[in-house]
C-alpha cells in the first residue's frame, strides 16, 4: 500500500512515527549506556593485592617459596620517611636522607645496581618518563635511588648514575647532575628505609640475588609518601600530576589545577583517573536530559495523533 493512499491523518501519523520512532530508540539506547555512570565504584578493596597485600594462599597453594613470598610493596601512604638516615652519596661521602627534601617533592626509587633485569627496567622506565616530562630534575624536583643491597659500593653507583643522566636530553642533564642522587647504605639503614617505604624483598644465595617487586614513590618535600606507581613503566602525565600534588601546588600551572579538579589519585591502581563523583554528576546530567528528550518526543507524538483528519502533512 502507497503512503500516500492512506489516508491523510493516518498519513501525518504513520510519518510521524516513522520520524519519532528511531530517535526514541537511540535516546534508550544511550539512556542504557549512561546508567553505569551511576552505579557505585567497584575498586579493589583494601586487602586486595594492589594495595601491596598477599592473599594468605599458604607455601603449596602459592608454589612459591616462603622468602618469595614475602616479596611485595606494602602502601604507606603519608608516612613518613627517616630523613636522618645516613647513607653514601655517589662521591663515598656520608649524607643525611633530609638533604635532599625541604624544598622540592622527591622521587624515590629502590633497586640494587648490579641487578641483571628488573631494576635496570625500573631505571630505564623512569629516564623514559623523565624525558617525556616538562619538569626538570633538580629544579620543580629531586630524585632519590637508593640500593638495597648493602655490598654496593659508591663507585657503582656513580657509574650507574654517569650512565642514566647521559640518558636524559642535552637541557635537563645539568639538572639532574644535581637532582638525580644514587645512594648506598649499610644494612641498618636500608632497612629503616625500606620498612618505611614497605618495600619488602628477599635474597636468594643460589643465585646471588635479590627477589623484588618493581615500583617508584613520590614524596613530599616534607618527606611523606604521597604516591606510589608500579610496574616498569611510568606516565609522564601521572608523575606531572602527583608532582604538582605533592608539591601543594607550588610547582606546575594553572592547567595542572584545573586537571587535578577532575583527576584523582587512586592508590588502587597507582594512576590518576577520573574522579568519580564527577563522573557520576555528568551521569545524572545526561540521564536526566535524555529521560527529558524521550518525554517530549512521546507528548509530541501524542499531540500528533490528536490532529484533525483536515491538517495539512
Amino acid at each position: 500500500m502507497s503512503l500516500f493512499s492512506i489516508p491523510r491523518q493516518n498519513r501525518r501519523i504513520t510519518i510521524a512515527r516513522r520520524r519519532i520512532e528511531p530517535v526514541v530508540c537511540a535516546l534508550l539506547l544511550i539512556l542504557l549506556a549512561a546508567l553505569p555512570l551511576l552505579a557505585q565504584s567497584s575498586l579493589p578493596g583494601p586487602s586486595s593485592p594492589l594495595y601491596g597485600a598477599r592473599p594468605d594462599t599458604g607455601p603449596v597453594a602459592s608454589g612459591l617459596p616462603k622468602a618469595l613470598q614475602e616479596v611485595r610493596i606494602d602502601q604507606k601512604l603519608d608516612q613518613q620517611l627517616p630523613l636522618d638516615l645516613d647513607l653514601k652519596d655517589e662521591s663515598g661521602q656520608t649524607v643525611k636522607l633530609g638533604q635532599y627534601f625541604g624544598k622540592r617533592p622527591v622521587i624515590v626509587s629502590l633497586v640494587y645496581y648490579n641487578c641483571p633485569m628488573l631494576c635496570t627496567q625500573v631505571l630505564n622506565g623512569m629516564v623514559s618518563a623523565f624525558r617525556t616530562l616538562s619538569f626538570t630534575p633538580g629544579a620543580e624536583y629531586e630524585i632519590v635511588t637508593v640500593s638495597f643491597d648493602p655490598r654496593e659500593t659508591a663507585a657503582l653507583a656513580a657509574a650507574k648514575k654517569e650512565i642514566y643522566v647521559n640518558y636524559l636530553p642535552a637541557a635537563k642533564r645539568a639538572g639532574a647532575i644535581n637532582g638525580w642522587h644514587f645512594l648506598t647504605g649499610d644494612e641498618a639503614s636500608i632497612k629503616r628505609l625500606t620498612d618505611a617505604v614497605g618495600f619488602h624483598y628477599a635474597f636468594d644465595p643460589a643465585t646471588n640475588q635479590f627477589a623484588h617487586a618493581s615500583g617508584i614513590m613520590v614524596a613530599t618535600p616534607e618527606g611523606r609518601l604521597a604516591q606510589y606507581y608500579y610496574g616498569i613503566e611510568y606516565s609522564a602525565k601521572d608523575l606531572r600530576l602527583g608532582l604538582v600534588e605533592a608539591s601543594a601546588n607550588k610547582i606546575g600551572s594553572p592547567v595542572d589545577q584545573l586537571l587535578l579538579f577532575c583527576y584523582h589519585y587512586d592508590p588502587a591502581t597507582g594512576k590518576y583517573g577520573v574522579v568519580m563523583k564527577t563522573m557520576r554528576i555528568a551521569g545524572i546530567i545526561t540521564v536526566v536530559t535524555i529521560v527529558g528528550g524521550i518525554l517530549f518526543l512521546l507528548r509530541r507524538y501524542r499531540v500528533t495523533r490528536q490532529l484533525p483528519a483536515g491538517g495539512t502533512v
